[in-house]
């Protein structure tokens, strides 16, 4: 006798508001979960960058060392150090522990969109609207960047390390891939301007999504176009996507007060998550469970699949 199959449960999508973090940072520019997602940074336009319990929603450490907005930040795997980057054109290395600036570079021509480590963290990668992006030895004490990549012809809004790969995201509309262990340049022409790239979990597909209100996924090794995914507004503003961790879904912050979630494999649009009346400007997919970060004006929300008491009670 067949025994029925199981039936294969429907991936979780956080949508439960489990806290709201009051960031007291003016404008939160991006907000970033940790490596093992239990920690979030947030970056301020009152030049601060801070580290929180996600668990519990405390402030644990500020950072103040940048003479104008931060704009991005990345933890290393160890949680040892951090990176971030800023409008004053600086890229800054901070010790976790004590707070303070281990390193301060400078070497770009214009504000610094995004920063993040390789994964032994012996790198820092950044981009700058300065239409290059610099990578800096994290463990030597050179003021000049070991490597500086020109190929784009105006501002760098994104970058995404792995392994061997760097993805990088431009305002001239093209998606750039770099394999650094072969030294080659992929090129994929979006043509309309680019605010967020990043990898697929499996490292099969990038994903990017630009100013034409469309975040699309690409075959990494042909270009080829595999999803379009739309519904969202994006026009003026630098808005973050990411896949969640089982890449099941596409997530996309919005100008409309959402955030987006779409299947991947049908294009169809499973969830719009209301999170204010403001910009969504950033958002970050925890990268094992389905937890999710906004940041809307001076705030940071805190998303689960299930609310908080029960899964407090399943913990039990």
């Amino acid at each position: 006798m067949a025994l029925p199959q199981p039936k294969l449960q429907a991936p979780q999508l956080p949508q439960h508001l489990l806290r709201t973090l009051d960031c007291k940072q003016g404008a939160v520019r991006a907000v970033r979960f940790n490596a093992d997602g239990n920690y979030l940074l947030s970056c301020g336009s009152d030049k601060t960058l801070r580290l929180w319990s996600v668990s519990r929603g405390t402030l644990l450490k500020t950072y103040s060392g940048h003479g104008y907005e931060v704009l991005d930040a990345d933890g290393s795997y160890d949680n040892s150090q951090l990176c971030s980057c800023s409008s004053d054109k600086t890229v800054i290395l901070w010790d976790v522990a004590t707070g303070q600036v281990t390193r301060k570079l400078r070497g770009h021509a214009g504000k610094v969109n995004c920063v993040q480590f390789n994964e032994e963290a012996t790198v820092m990668l950044s981009g700058s609207i300065d239409g290059t992006v610099r990578c800096w030895d994290t463990r030597s004490r050179r003021p000049e960047p070991i490597q500086i990549l020109d190929e784009a012809s105006d501002g760098v809004s994104s970058i995404k390390v792995s392994e061997h790969e760097l993805l990088t995201g431009s305002v001239d509309g093209k998606v750039r891939r770099y394999d650094l262990r072969m030294g080659q340049l992929h090129v994929d022409f979006v043509s309309s301007p680019i605010t967020c790239v990043c990898f697929s979990q499996d490292g099969q597909c990038s994903l990017s999504s630009s100013l034409d209100s469309t975040v699309r996924l690409l075959d990494k090794s042909t270009g080829e176009l595999l999803g379009e995914y739309t519904g969202h507004k994006n026009t003026g503003y630098k808005l973050d996507c990411c896949l969640s961790n089982k890449d099941t879904h596409v997530v996309s912050c919005s100008e409309d007060g959402h955030v987006y979630y779409w299947d991947l494999v049908e294009g169809s649009l499973s969830l719009k998550l209301s999170v204010g009346k403001a910009v969504v400007q950033s958002l970050s997919f925890h990268p094992t469970e389905p937890r999710l970060l906004t940041a809307m004006e001076g705030r940071v929300q805190v998303w689960g699949a299930e609310p908080e008491d029960t899964q407090e009670e399943a913990a039990i």
